[in-house]
């Protein structure tokens, strides 16, 4: 005999609870108390699945449901999150793609964990479609640093009002120079990270203006050899 419509619509709501409630739904006990087989039980247990996602990017809270093998049973995982849409993340792939600041390698991480996090499996597939032609043609910058962790870095003694001593290249022939400096500032122009910093030394005068007050020094950080914290 053919379930109603009404019947399955309530032992997924029932069901649904369950989870919801931080209870393990097992399939064979399920499938039972209703009367099913357990494909049913698992069909409704992946509408769930369907569900929850479509809640997620609406409001930024995720709900997966995973096994338990050891409970032998579904149970309900929370995440919470802002998560940002499929459109958002195409959009910040195609500004990191374009922006050619970064080693393919890093690149390439960053674009898969933003996928892999903040879309869904069933436009996953949309996404890396619009950007693996972008991906595979792209030319990282020449200077081949991996800039992450020292943006990152930087940030941190700018947050900490650090002063720093770092080693950097200057002009074709790369002479190293060592400068103490107290960072202000990260920018990105036109392919480049820079660092907008203050000069320790007071008796240097060439960061100053008419008047005789300082101004920052730009530096590109890419050119950075080595930096440490003060």
């Amino acid at each position: 005999m053919e379930e109603s419509n009404s019947t399955k619509i309530q032992r997924v709501l029932e069901i649904y609870a369950m989870l919801s409630e931080g209870k393990i739904v097992n399939k064979s006990a399920e499938a039972v108390m209703y009367g099913v087989n357990e494909r049913s039980i698992q069909r409704d247990v992946n509408d769930i699945r369907d569900f929850l996602e479509l809640r997620a990017a609406k409001t930024g809270t995720v709900n997966s449901i995973v096994y338990d093998r050891a409970k032998k049973g579904y149970r309900m995982e929370t995440i919470f999150c802002s998560q940002l849409s499929a459109p958002e993340v195409l959009v910040v792939c195609k500004i990191l793609l374009d922006s050619r600041a970064f080693v393919k390698e890093e690149l390439s991480q960053m674009i898969d964990r933003l996928i892999e996090c903040c879309v869904s499996e069933k436009e996953q597939k949309i996404v890396r479609e619009l950007i693996n032609n972008e991906e595979f043609h792209y030319i990282e910058p020449r200077h081949k640093t991996r800039l992450l962790e020292r943006v990152w870095q930087l940030g941190q003694a700018i947050r900490g009002c650090n002063y720093i001593q770092l080693k950097y290249s200057v002009g074709r022939d790369q002479i190293l120079e060592v400068k103490k400096v107290k960072p202000m500032a990260i920018i990105f122009s036109e392919y480049y990270f820079y660092l907008a910093a203050f000069i320790y030394e007071e008796e240097d005068q060439k960061g100053t203006d008419e008047k005789g007050k300082s101004l920052p020094v730009i530096y590109r950080i890419d050119r950075i050899e080595q930096l440490s914290v003060q």
